[in-house]
C-alpha cells in the first residue's frame, strides 16, 4: 500500500513569530513546511525543490509577496499562491495582480488558515480529476 506525500509548502514571512506559529499549526495539520523569511530566500528553493503551495505574506523586505508570487509562477507554474497580509490595501492590489491567489487578512485564527489551506488543496484534487 502506498500512501500519498504530505502535500509540501513554502512558507515567506518576514516575522519571526508569526512564521513559527504558522509553521507549527500547519504541520500539526499534516503538511510539510519549508519557512524563509523573505521572498529571495524562497527563489532558490522554488528552483531546486516542488512545492504545492507558496504562502507568502505580502510586505516584506528585498521582495515583496507579489513578486515572489509573479515569479513562482515563471518558476513554478503548479504551485497555487496563498497570501497573507495586514494591509488591505495591499490585499486590493494582490487581488489585481494576482486573480487567483487567495488573500487572507490577519488577524485571523489559525483554524481558518488550515481551513483555506485545505480547502486550495481540494479545489487542486477536484480539477485533476
Amino acid at each position: 500500500m502506498t500512501t500519498n506525500p504530505s502535500p509540501r509548502i513554502l512558507l515567506a514571512e518576514d516575522e519571526e513569530a508569526m512564521r513559527t506559529y504558522l509553521e507549527r499549526a500547519l504541520t500539526k495539520a499534516g503538511y510539510d513546511v519549508r519557512c524563509v523569511d523573505r521572498g529571495t530566500e524562497a527563489i532558490p528553493l522554488l528552483e531546486k525543490e516542488h512545492f504545492d503551495l507558496l504562502l507568502s505574506d505580502i510586505v516584506m523586505p528585498e521582495m515583496d509577496g507579489i513578486e515572489l508570487a509573479q515569479r513562482c509562477a515563471e518558476i513554478s507554474p503548479r504551485t497555487k499562491v496563498m497570501f497573507i497580509t495586514g494591509f488591505a490595501a495591499v490585499s486590493l492590489r494582490a487581488s489585481r495582480e494576482q486573480p487567483h491567489a487567495k488573500v487572507l487578512s490577519k488577524p485571523f485564527h489559525l483554524r481558518d488558515l488550515v481551513l483555506e489551506v485545505e480547502r486550495v488543496f481540494e479545489e487542486q484534487r477536484e480539477a485533476s480529476l
